[in-house]
């Protein structure tokens, strides 16, 4: 597992976007254990309650599940997003960093692109 911090946001809220987008990518798979909160705040360089911060919330989300001894774990009801789906991620952010353009750009773009809900 990598992870970087960089940028303006909170380094938890940064760990716990980073996490979310390994699982959707499929590089973290369910079951698969995370490092200790204390190994992770040593590696980044950060206060372990930053780590236990964005660990929380994702437990919160579903997205892992902690189990005294067991450690901190991938639920099992995280899933990858399709292969299809994270390889146009990638595509969009590359051509978007060869155009120069921000992620927020790129996201407001893609929000405008993004078709409304049928309402019924």
């Amino acid at each position: 597992m990598m992870i970087t911090l960089a940028g303006s946001a909170p380094a938890a809220e940064q760990i716990r976007d980073q996490i979310r987008g390994l699982i959707a990518a499929g590089s973290l798979a369910a079951d698969e254990r995370l490092p200790s909160v204390r190994q992770l705040a040593k590696d980044l360089g950060v206060a372990p309650g930053t780590v236990a911060k964005a660990y929380k919330t994702l437990e919160s989300e579903h997205y892992l599940h902690t189990r005294t001894g067991g450690g901190t774990r991938v639920s099992a009801t995280a899933s990858a997003t399709p292969r299809t789906v994270v390889d146009a991620a990638r595509n969009l952010a590359d051509a978007s960093i060869r155009a120069q353009i921000d992620l927020e750009e790129a996201t407001r773009l893609f929000r405008a692109i993004w078709p409304p809900r049928p309402s019924g």
